[in-house]
């Protein structure tokens, strides 16, 4: 049966029309790199705001929050063409990059990489943000009574009971990685071998009337990004554990 259900998705010699071939493996093992590398780039960044926005008020923090969340209501290629427009050539961040680092971004693996990572930094910030909500301020009070600088309460108070969600928002950023269509498909294309991810690959294909070949990256999508799901949402909690709490 596990057999039959392999041929299906091409995993095997005997439907070599649906066969997943080199360069699919080549696009899977791709989109699962840049996945991991746009988390682990957003996650010191992510856990800095989620800490800011919760335990600091200061001139235009709901700005900055409401412009955190903005990437999750406005549509991909709209998030896309302003990176476009930021990071091309003669756009202000891009043109920087160029003259002083020779760095391209556009229409590069590394346009993939910031897709991925502008698209996936809300739901880190978010989840990092309830995790530190659920950090009991008192244990963090006690330690600033004692000498302990914003540096040490933040390493050794903060972070520690604020773990378990900021592990369950970097899965769920590579989850929203893995999936991210729009905004890459403005700033980085569909370039074969060179920024080709799991969902522009089928949506080439399906454009292209390929639909069968469109079948085992959709299955390995699916089980990626299931597994990932499932073990946030098992394993992990965006709650930080029960503390104990001192009469």
């Amino acid at each position: 049966m596990a057999r039959s259900v392999f041929e299906k998705f091409g995993f095997t010699s005997r439907n070599r029309r649906n066969a997943v071939t080199a360069d699919a493996w080549q696009i899977v093992f791709f989109t699962i790199e840049v996945s991991a590398l746009s988390t682990l780039l957003i996650l010191p960044l992510g856990v800095a705001v989620a800490w800011l926005i919760t335990r600091r008020d200061w001139p235009g923090k709901a700005v900055v929050e409401t412009v955190v969340m903005l990437p999750l209501f406005v549509p991909p290629v709209a998030t896309g063409l302003v990176l476009l427009m930021l990071f091309s050539r003669r756009g202000p961040l891009g043109s920087v990059l160029q003259r002083g680092l020779g760095l391209e971004i556009v229409f590069t693996w590394r346009a993939v990489v910031l897709a991925c990572a502008v698209m996936s930094f809300p739901l880190l910030v978010r989840t990092a943000h309830t995790a530190f909500q659920g950090v009991n301020a008192r244990f963090e009070d006690i330690a600033r009574t004692l000498g302990a600088s914003e540096w040490r309460v933040f390493a050794t108070i903060s972070l520690p009971l604020a773990t378990r969600g900021i592990v369950a928002g970097a899965v769920l950023a590579f989850a929203r990685a893995m999936g991210e269509f729009g905004a890459t498909a403005i700033v980085a294309g569909m370039i074969p071998r060179k920024t080709m991810t799991i969902s522009l690959s089928i949506y080439q294909n399906i454009q292209l009337g390929h639909d069968a070949a469109a079948l085992p990256l959709l299955f390995v999508s699916i089980c990626v990004v299931f597994i990932t799901v499932f073990v946030r949402s098992n394993y992990l909690d965006a709650q930080t554990p029960p503390m104990p709490t001192t009469s």
